[in-house]
């Protein structure tokens, strides 16, 4: 029997050849038809045998190596329609719902292109095809197609544009599709914007190997580059970047390269070699070829592959490969803004005229225990939503502080956006504020609620204020533990533990050290650190010293004689609280025990000290100190007597105390999730908060709540750190809609 079926596919089905992909099955199966894109997806009419339409729609169900099938919905037509079966123009009419492709790294079939000198794209350094390439930053709206890009000031050639609509090619409907005939170009530059003579690719490997810093426009903005195994090369990058200690990451030419620096399981292996291609943090190997100034004092590496064909064509050597810009701006991503930033620190330019729409930086990760656990989600994994429950109203999440995104949610999907960064200067708010037009625009999302944290100084927040529209305040540690929540696709209720730097809390003080009880809706504060003073506010996180003297670490002991000249007046801040606001924070603790142990007095990045602090732990001490709760909801728990335990190791020459600390931290969750589960019954413990981006503490924590029975969620989507913080607003706002 002869039959007529219209479909329709949706889920990231534009701009991974889908269309290509549907034809091809068609075709294969002998079925007539159609096939084309519009604002919510692909549509389909299908006509032959019942079989081969039943045979077709399974097929869909294996589509292309980028394409996500989120759904496909099916109706009945008559037939007798058109034989042969068609690509058919897109339809931009109706609401947008499409979903749009992350970034994707070079296939193995471009890259052989780039390297056959009998090939016409030999060493091009824009080769893509429909499985690989630019997408998102590129994209000015939707439908996916080349006017909607940046690639439509281009003319395909003839030869391209044969390609373009032969349905046997690969590159069959590839948007960004170009050849050294028709596509971007690319140029050196020096510091002052003339082209210098020569192959640009070349001139500029040159440029490196002489030592030179060079300014790189990449897939989401410009990096910084320099040779990494030159000492003096990466010293001077580091002095004009402002960046004094902040490990740089290393892009390698391959898997092999890769393992000279540092070890890589399995899983490691795969992330690297992913389309996505973000960094990941690897165990550095001892006497790795490397500066001393890439990643000084650290036993990690940030190692990434080539993932643009320019990458590969100038990665033979390891680079330091790092955003372009300033320490605490974003990246730049357009050239006048690159050559006026950027032209103090970098010697050359090699840039080229296809333009970046949005800026995006390189996304970072590590494994944990064979899986994926996010530090910066941008590049690659951008815009993939995050399912939420289904209903509820149109929410604008506007994120924190530090390590910004923002997220926009609706119809069952939060769409988190790339790392924005810290909210700290003008740039920035600007870039925030150019990144949520391009997201309403672009998802046809506009928001009737406006979710926040509660700080009322954070630049977030007065954005939020600033919308005319309904608020939904979001305390800090519930967005974290609801993050972790919709990253798991859980509603909860949980045990949730927040362990993080500072947020603002509900009584007004700062907090940071946080067992809850929450779910999706609301949370009860049900444990946390006693609070401290925090010596001079924000001068405390910037010299964790401070931090020991607020815990009342001995005169005598080092760290009070190594700031000798400040310590008295501090103690005696801390004991007034004038200038001297509370906090429970952990993050704030590890300072505390870094400083006594002589790790770091003063920070020049976030959470620096500690970083070094779990460097310097030794993973087969399994000692910890007591730990005691006090109370009942809340119950406290005295930092004071960690830190004092501290000490005394420490006086009596004991060799691990960092390792000792980590496993009283993971103790003490432990200990506080087995006292709220005889509470209140809850068997699930959700672990969220910058501190759990310390594997050697996670790995301790998990293993003793598995140990005690309970189900532990961590995050696998979004970081834990203030990134995943949008997306546990929205959470939260939505879920409070659903169930007024």
């Amino acid at each position: 029997m002869r039959i007529r079926t219209a479909v329709r596919v949706e889920g990231v089905v534009q701009g991974v050849g889908f269309r290509p992909f549907v034809h091809g099955l068609a075709t294969g199966l002998g079925l007539a038809g159609l096939v084309g894109n519009d604002a919510r997806g692909v549509f389909i009419e299908v006509e032959g045998d019942r079989d081969a339409v039943e045979r077709f729609l399974g097929g869909l169900r294996e589509p292309p190596p980028l394409a996500v099938v989120e759904r496909i919905t099916t109706r009945a037509l008559p037939p007798g329609g058109p034989r042969g079966f068609a690509i058919v123009g897109s339809d931009a009419t109706g609401r947008r719902a499409a979903l749009v492709a992350a970034d994707s790294a070079t296939c193995d079939e471009c890259l052989r292109e780039l390297r056959d000198p009998a090939n016409r794209r030999h060493r091009y350094p824009f080769v893509n095809c429909t499985g690989c390439g630019p997408r998102f930053t590129i994209v000015t709206g939707v439908p996916y197609d080349r006017p909607n890009t940046t690639m439509a000031r281009f003319a395909m050639c003839d030869a391209c544009a044969a390609e373009y609509h032969d349905p046997a090619d690969r590159r069959f409907h590839a948007q960004p599709v170009c050849c050294p005939a028709c596509g971007p170009r690319l140029v050196l530059c020096g510091a002052d914007g003339r082209a210098l003579p020569g192959d640009p690719v070349e001139a500029a490997r040159t440029f490196l190997a002489d030592g030179g810093v060079l300014a790189l426009k990449g897939l989401g903005g410009y990096h910084l580059a320099a040779t990494a195994r030159d000492e003096s090369a990466v010293a001077a990058l580091r002095s004009r970047k402002h960046r004094e200690d902040k490990p740089f990451a290393v892009m390698v030419a391959d898997l092999v390269t890769a393992r000279l620096l540092a070890e890589v399981d399995p899983a490691e292996e795969a992330l690297l070699t992913s389309p996505r291609r973000p960094i990941v943090l690897l165990r550095r190997r001892a006497g790795a070829p490397l500066a001393g100034a890439v990643a000084p004092g650290n036993r990690s590496i940030g190692v990434m592959l080539p993932y643009t064909p320019l990458h590969h064509l100038l990665a033979a050597e390891p680079l330091v490969m790092t955003s372009g810009n300033v320490s605490d701006e974003p990246i730049a991503h357009r050239d006048e803004d690159a050559f006026a930033r950027l032209g103090a620190i970098a010697g050359a330019f090699l840039t080229h005229d296809r333009p970046i729409h949005v800026r995006t930086d390189d996304s970072v990760t590590r494994v944990f225990r064979g899986r994926e656990l996010p530090v910066r989600r941008s590049r690659g994994y951008v815009p993939a939503p995050v399912p939420l429950p289904p209903g509820g109203p149109a929410v604008l999440a506007c994120g924190a502080q530090l390590k910004n995104t923002f997220c926009l949610a609706h119809d069952g999907r939060a769409f988190v956006s790339h790392h924005i960064g810290d909210l700290e200067n003008y740039e920035t708010l600007r870039a925030y504020e150019e990144g949520v037009a391009h997201f309403r625009r672009l998802f046809a999302i506009t928001p009737s609620v406006v979710a926040h944290d509660l700080h009322p100084e954070y630049l977030s927040t007065k954005y939020a204020l600033d919308r005319g529209l309904p608020l939904a305040g979001v305390q800090h540690h519930h967005a974290h533990v609801a993050a972790c929540l919709a990253d798991n696709e859980s509603a909860g209720p949980v045990i949730g533990v927040a362990f993080d730097g500072t947020g603002y809390g509900t009584d007004g003080t700062l907090w940071g050290g946080e067992f809850l009880i929450a779910d999706l809706t609301g949370f009860e504060r049900a444990g946390h650190l006693l609070p401290v003073p925090l010596p001079g506010g924000a001068a405390a996180i910037r010299e964790p010293w401070r931090m020991a003297a607020a815990y009342g670490v001995p005169a005598g002991l080092d760290v009070a004689r190594r700031n000798a000249a400040n310590w008295d007046r501090v103690v005696a801040l801390a004991r007034r609280g004038v200038g001297s606001p509370p906090t429970s924070s952990v993050g704030r603790l590890f300072d505390a025990v870094a400083a006594v142990l002589g790790v770091r007095d003063r920070v020049g990045y976030e959470g620096q000290a500690a970083v070094e602090l779990e460097q310097r732990a030794d993973p087969g001490e399994r000692g910890a100190y007591p730990v005691r709760l006090d109370g009942d909801a809340p119950f406290t728990v005295r930092g004071a007597d960690i830190v004092a335990a501290v000490v005394a190791d420490l006086e009596a020459g004991v060799p691990v105390v960092s390792a000792r600390f980590h496993n009283t931290v993971a103790r003490l969750v432990v200990t506080g999730a087995a006292r709220l589960r005889e509470r209140t019954g809850l068997t699930t413990v959700a672990l969220s908060g910058g501190v759990f981006q310390n594997v050697l503490l996670l790995d301790r924590t998990v293993t003793g709540l598995e140990a005690e029975g309970f189900k532990v969620l961590v995050h696998r989507r979004v970081p834990p750190n203030d990134g995943g913080i949008s997306l546990g607003q929205a959470a939260v706002a939505t879920a409070r809609a659903l169930t007024r």
